[in-house]
C-alpha cells in the first residue's frame, strides 16, 4: 500500500476484485491513503460525490482531492494516525471537482498491516447534501430575517411584521430580557419604507435623566458643564430612518413630557437650545416591564403609554416555547463553527437534555451564550454535558447526563410541548415528530403523558 502502483488493474490485483466489487457497492464514499497520505483505492460512491474519477484521484494526496474544511487544521485522518483512535462522523465540508462545497459526515482510522504496524488510513464521507438541502427548507418554514421559531405564537408574529413594518405607526414590544426585541425591532426596520435610512437604538436606562435628554435630543454649546460645542442627539442621527427607545420603562416623568411631545407634534427641542426641530423618523418602544400596569399604578404616564401602544409585539420567554431549543442550538452552532472554525457536529442526547429541562432566565441571548461557552471548551466533535457551563451540568456532569434520566425527561417535554403547539391534535403532533402516530401513543403512555378530553377508543 506505501508504493504508488501504475494502473487501476496493478491497484486491484485479481484476488482483490472482489474487495473492489464490495467497496463499490457501497453508498458511502470510501478511500485509502498511504503513508505518505497518497491516496491508494477509490471507490465508486467516493467519485461520484467528488466528481472526481479514479484515475485521476489514485497516487495524489489526499488533501489534492478532497479539499475538504479540515484538511489544513483537524484533518481526521491525522488525528485518527497520531492518536490510534478512530474519528467518526464529523460533519465537514469538501470541495467537488466543479469548486461546489459539498456537506459531509466523515470517518476515519489507521489501516495495520500483518505485523500489526500502521500502513496508512481509510476514510469514509456520506453526502448530506439532501440533508442539508432539508435543513434549509425547514429554516425556511420556521425562519424569519435572523430569527427562527416554529413555536405557534413565535409563527403569529413573523406572519404580521410585514404588515406591521409597512405602517408609521409606533410599535410597543415587550417580552423578557433576552428574548429577541433589538431583533424584531431590526426586522421592522429592514422591512420598512424607512430601510434606507440609519437603524439607532438607545438604551433609556443606561443613562441619566439629563444626560438621556442630550443623548435623544441633542444640546447647544454651554447647556450644561463641559458642553463646549453643539452636539445633534439620535433623534437627528436617525433622520429619515427608524429610533428604538429601549428600556423606555426607565424614562423619568420629565422625559416622558419630552416624548410624548415628539410623538404627538413630531418636534423637539435640543437642551438649552430655543430652536424648535422636526423629528422625520419612525419610533419603536422595548421593556421588559408590564408597561400597562406601570400605567395603571401612576409609575409611567398613561397618554405615553396609550401614544406608544398602537401596536404592541408581546414575545414570549423560551421556557414557553421549548420546542424551539433544538433548531436554536442547530442555527448557533452552524454560526459558531462557521466564526470560530470549528468543526462541532452538534449536541449529545445528555447534553440536549439539559438544555431542554434549564429555565432560561435570560431566554434565547443566555443559550446563544451557553452554545459559545461549550464552543471553547469542545475540541470538537459532540458537545457533551461537561462542555456546558457549571450551572447546567451541575457539580457531577456525568451524574447529571446519565442515559435514561435527564434524556428521558427531555423527550417528554419535547413531546408535551409539541402536543400542546398543535392543541393535542395527535396526527399533527406526530408528523410533526416524524414518528407514526402509534409510535406516539406508545410514548405518551411510556413517559405518563395525558391528553385533556383524549377519545376513550383510543388505540395503540
Amino acid at each position: 500500500m506505501g508504493k504508488r502502483q501504475g494502473t487501476e488493474k496493478e491497484q486491484w490485483p485479481l484476488e482483490a476484485t472482489q474487495a473492489r466489487a464490495i467497496l463499490d457497492s457501497i453508498g458511502d464514499g470510501v478511500f485509502t491513503v498511504d503513508l505518505d497520505w497518497r491516496v491508494s483505492t477509490f471507490n465508486r460512491a467516493a467519485e461520484q460525490i467528488t466528481g472526481i474519477a479514479r484515475r485521476d484521484a489514485l497516487g495524489r494526496r489526499c488533501w489534492e482531492v478532497l479539499k475538504a474544511s479540515v484538511c489544513e487544521s483537524d484533518c481526521p485522518l491525522r488525528q485518527a494516525r497520531e492518536t490510534g483512535q478512530a474519528v467518526t462522523n464529523e460533519a465537514i465540508y469538501i470541495v467537488n471537482s466543479s469548486g461546489e462545497r459539498v456537506p459531509v459526515s466523515i470517518s476515519a482510522a489507521v489501516l495495520l498491516g500483518e505485523d500489526g504496524e500502521v500502513v496508512g488510513g481509510v476514510e469514509t464521507f456520506r453526502d448530506l447534501s439532501a440533508v442539508e438541502a432539508l435543513r434549509t427548507e425547514l429554516d425556511g418554514r420556521h425562519r424569519f430575517a435572523d430569527m427562527v421559531s416554529k413555536n405557534a405564537r413565535m409563527q403569529e408574529i413573523f406572519q404580521i411584521l410585514p404588515q406591521i413594518a409597512a405602517s408609521d405607526s409606533t410599535v410597543l414590544i415587550q417580552g423578557e430580557s433576552g428574548t429577541g426585541k433589538e431583533m424584531i425591532a431590526r426586522a421592522l426596520h429592514n422591512l420598512s419604507e424607512h430601510r434606507d435610512g440609519p437603524m439607532v437604538c438607545v438604551n433609556c436606562g443606561a443613562l441619566q435623566d439629563t444626560l438621556l435628554h442630550s443623548e435623544l435630543f441633542g444640546h447647544k454649546a454651554g447647556a450644561f458643564t463641559d458642553a463646549r460645542h453643539d452636539r445633534p442627539g439620535r433623534f437627528d442621527q436617525a433622520k429619515g430612518g427608524t429610533i428604538l427607545l429601549d428600556e423606555i420603562a426607565e424614562t423619568s416623568p420629565a422625559l416622558q413630557v419630552a416624548l410624548l411631545r415628539v410623538l404627538e407634534e413630531g418636534t423637539y427641542q435640543p437642551l438649552g437650545g430655543s430652536q424648535t426641530l422636526r423629528a422625520d423618523v419612525r419610533v419603536l418602544a422595548a421593556t421588559h416591564q408590564d408597561l400597562r400596569r406601570m400605567a395603571g399604578e401612576g409609575r409611567f404616564r398613561q397618554d405615553l403609554y396609550y401614544r406608544i401602544n398602537v401596536v404592541q409585539i408581546s414575545l414570549p420567554p423560551l421556557r414557553e416555547r421549548r420546542e424551539d431549543i433544538p433548531i436554536l442550538v442547530d442555527h448557533f452552532i452552524r454560526r459558531f463553527r462557521s466564526l470560530k472554525g470549528k468543526v462541532i457536529s452538534g449536541l449529545s442526547p445528555q447534553a440536549l437534555a439539559l438544555l431542554m429541562s434549564h429555565d432560561y432566565p435570560g431566554n434565547v441571548r443566555e443559550l446563544e451564550n451557553i452554545i459559545e461557552h461549550a464552543f471553547v471548551l469542545c475540541p470538537g466533535g459532540m458537545i457533551e454535558p461537561g462542555h456546558l457551563p457549571t450551572e447546567l451540568a451541575g457539580e457531577d456532569p456525568v451524574a447529571a447526563s446519565r442515559p435514561g434520566l435527564s434524556l428521558e425527561h427531555a423527550e417528554r417535554l419535547h413531546i408535551l410541548s409539541t402536543l400542546q403547539m398543535h392543541d393535542w391534535n395527535r396526527d399533527a403532533a406526530a408528523e410533526e415528530l416524524g414518528i407514526h402516530r402509534t409510535t406516539l401513543w406508545r410514548k405518551m403512555k411510556k413517559l405518563g403523558i395525558e391528553a385533556p378530553h383524549m377519545p376513550e377508543d383510543a388505540r395503540e
